[in-house]
């Protein structure tokens, strides 16, 4: 892609398709206040239309030298620089010193009557305030607009930040497992063994589910359970007669959902520091409890008594950071997770609240 159908011409043709969208929506505001306030003088003040319309125009100029001297001037250069003392003062100045010329004007333009201008310098004080009230409502109205531009954007960041670290945790899932599985598998072709189709079948289910399911924010629970389950029949299988594992789910799944590979780091931790590494028989036990709107999920693997603490705090090149992280971006304010790591033993204790969402 060359430099002018790049991106940087993309965003100023952007920027300038929004400019020319805010700038006839304005315009249209305007003229629609124009037309109105032309309407109530021709109404009440039985005025000819050209009068009438000359005399709202003068004014609606008025109002946009305050108004947008205001959002483009005095806003970006005191307020969002949160001078405010002089943010109000330059307000004030801007209403105090516009307000005389725009009597002048009006009581200039009113020359052969003498009751209009009478009005105009009978009803000064009300110029000042009224003049203040728009500037002011206005002000307003573009602090309520840009905050809640900025909270937009912001989510809008959010978003895309979540969905890019979800990528890029789940991208470190241990790759190592399907390379071992493989070489198991292997070896029992090679023996003709009758495990073989059922391995291929519980591979592909895995592998269907991480390619094709996890690109879902939110994925059914039982799916889950169906994924760890496959993932702990083939470790089973890797690791024969060393290892003892078990899975325990307690209640059932419904309708319930969460987020995709949520609980695999765990038990990749559990094999590649605990069974990987033990030269006599371990365990791994895996307890599910599901309850209506909570999830509580324990892993207890057995480990090396030399196994170093710094590395039992790792998980299966995730890391308990990037577990956290994720955590955090999924369930904010609503897990608690508990380490513990014991001599012979090293145990996670996941308790999560599940959002209305899922």
């Amino acid at each position: 892609m060359d430099r002018q159908n790049g991106r940087p011409e993309g965003r100023k043709l952007q920027q300038a398709n929004m400019f020319k969208r805010r700038f006839w929506i304005h315009l249209f505001f305007w003229a629609l206040i124009w037309a109105s306030l032309t309407w109530l003088e021709i109404r009440f003040n039985q005025m000819d239309f050209g009068f009438a319309a000359g005399n709202e125009l003068i004014r609606i100029l008025f109002y946009l030298v305050l108004v947008y001297g205001n959002i483009y001037f005095l806003i970006p250069r005191f307020l969002n620089e949160r001078k405010l003392l002089l943010y109000g003062i330059s307000l004030l100045a801007l209403v105090i010193i516009l307000t005389p010329v725009m009597v002048n004007v009006f009581y200039w333009r009113f020359q052969g009557f003498p009751e209009l201008q009478a009005q105009v310098v009978r009803h000064q004080t009300g110029y000042y305030l009224l003049n203040f009230l728009i500037t002011g409502a206005f002000a307003i109205f573009k602090i309520i607009s840009d905050w809640v531009r900025a909270e937009r954007d912001s989510r809008k960041i959010r978003t895309e930040t979540m969905q890019s670290e979800l990528r890029f945790l789940k991208s470190q899932i241990n790759p190592h497992f399907l390379f071992n599985t493989l070489n198991s598998l292997y070896a029992l072709t090679i023996r003709k063994s009758d495990l073989a189709p059922e391995i291929v079948l519980r591979l592909a289910d895995m592998m269907r589910y991480m390619l094709y399911e996890c690109n879902e924010k939110w994925v059914p629970l039982q799916r889950e359970i169906t994924y760890m389950e496959n993932y702990l029949e083939l470790e089973k299988l890797r690791h024969g007669e060393k290892a003892d594992v078990h899975l325990h789910v307690q209640g059932e799944p419904g309708e319930m959902r969460v987020a995709p590979l949520l609980f695999i780091p765990f038990l990749e931790n559990s094999f590649k520091h605990g069974l990987a590494r033990s030269m006599d028989k371990g365990f791994v036990e895996v307890v599910l409890m599901i309850e209506p709107d909570e999830i509580h999920f324990s892993i207890t693997n057995s480990k090396p008594a030399q196994l170093p603490h710094p590395e039992a705090a790792r998980f299966g090149g995730i890391g308990l950071n990037n577990v956290r992280k994720r955590l955090d971006l999924l369930y904010p304010n609503a897990y608690d997770l508990q380490i513990e790591n014991e001599p012979l033993t090293f145990r996670v204790n996941l308790q999560l609240k599940l959002p209305p969402t899922t």
